[in-house]
């Protein structure tokens, strides 16, 4: 079973609230298994936009990250984000299959 990936891109407006919805989402992410890949580190933006906080987060399955995002745990999280933050949020199945 393919693994399930959260790749989110953020502009942080108010980073006292930003840090309460951190703090939130630690409750829906060790429920479904969630784990940081990319978390905020140095980056250089190659090509296209950029926003100013990266953050790569790995499921034990697809489906384990789509419940995570529609769960009412990460709702009540998700309510302290959005005022503090602008951003970009992809759900991507993972790849299973041959490599070069």
């Amino acid at each position: 079973m393919a693994k399930g990936y959260w790749i989110a891109r953020v502009d942080v407006h108010d980073l006292e609230a930003y840090k309460a919805y951190v703090a939130a989402n630690a409750e829906a992410f060790a429920k479904y298994g969630a784990r940081f890949l990319v978390r905020a580190g140095a980056f250089e933006a190659m090509e296209g936009t950029a926003r100013g906080r990266n953050v790569v987060i790995e499921f034990p399955s697809y489906q384990a990250a789509l419940d995570c995002y529609r769960s009412p745990e990460y709702a009540k999280a998700m309510a302290l984000r959005l005022d503090a933050s602008e951003g970009d949020l992809i759900i991507v199945e993972g790849y299973d299959g041959p490599q070069p």
